[in-house]
């Protein structure tokens, strides 16, 4: 697999959580339950990162051997 690919790989996870987030969301907006309440927002915080990641780890590896691309200093040995 090739970087190219793998950013792809990470675009499709990524849009995924994003629609997931958006589900919660929403079970968030019609719960009155106070301990549900907060594990769904638990969950969204959680699912929130893992989308952050999975975007900023697209964008890396699309843009991995661009001449002048900054990587992100948390994803350098």
């Amino acid at each position: 697999m090739t970087l190219a690919e793998l950013s792809l790989e990470y675009r499709a996870h990524a849009r995924a959580l994003d629609l997931r987030i958006g589900q919660l969301e929403d079970s968030l907006e019609r719960t009155g339950d106070g301990d549900t309440r907060c594990q769904l927002q638990e969950r969204i915080r959680m699912l929130s990162i893992m989308l952050r990641e999975a975007r900023e780890l697209a964008v890396l590896t699309e843009r991995y051997y661009d001449r002048g691309y900054r990587r992100n200093a948390k994803y350098t040995i």
